[in-house]
């Protein structure tokens, strides 16, 4: 890949920031970007399928995919520029959300009880689309470094079976729909990445 500065990935990270730290003490602009259902179906409030990664639960949880963008993003904002443009990581991302959020905004068109919000679904796509470059790169899962292709099976099954359950507060829709999208749009603007993931699988090399 080149080595262009990753400002793009900086800027997402930067401006997600601001606006989550934003909408922590003010409760009337997190409700007016979170992802709620019945605003879409009813109101036509299209933007809320991108605007929901702008706000995040509380700290740990922006801190978390603001580290894990971080460090994934960078390469494949260069990826992107090399192939799509300046902007084709900056829509990228969006897509990211926007694909992520789809799902749940069908599974819970009329439902006023349901609110979602959250990077996870982009970050996801960005996560995904450098484990199809790298899928024996080390990544550590807090303290434990793992192959990242193991890490991809384990989450992906993990994800769905959250998902199955509804046990908890978390939009695992978004994190498994996020990383189908990351993968899919990768391959379509590089299709030779398929053949060169498998091939790296075929000679496994821990880094």
């Amino acid at each position: 890949m080149p080595t262009a500065t990753p400002v793009v990935n900086v800027a997402i990270i930067a401006v997600t920031c601001i606006v989550s730290f934003m909408a922590f003490s003010n409760p009337q602009l997190l409700q007016r970007l979170i992802l709620w259902p019945p605003a879409i179906t009813r109101g036509r409030e299209y933007w809320r399928l991108a605007t929901c990664g702008l706000i995040h639960a509380d700290p740990p949880h922006l801190l978390f995919n603001m580290i894990t963008l971080y460090f994934f993003g960078a390469s494949i904002e260069r990826f992107y520029t090399q192939h799509t443009g300046v902007l084709g990581y900056l829509l990228f991302y969006v897509g990211g959300l926007v694909v992520s959020s789809l799902p749940s905004w069908q599974r819970h068109r009329d439902d006023a009880g349901y609110r979602s919000l959250g990077a996870s679904g982009a970050v996801s796509a960005v996560l995904f689309a450098f484990i199809l470059w790298h899928p024996w790169t080390t990544i550590y899962v807090f303290v434990l470094p793992v192959p990242a292709i193991l890490y991809a099976v384990a989450y992906i099954a993990y994800t769905i079976h959250m998902d199955r359950q509804r046990s908890d507060n978390v939009n695992h829709s978004a994190h498994l729909w996020g990383a189908a999208y990351g993968v899919v749009a990768t391959v379509l603007v590089e299709p030779r990445l398929l053949g060169a993931f498998f091939g790296q699988l075929l000679r496994p090399s821990l880094m």
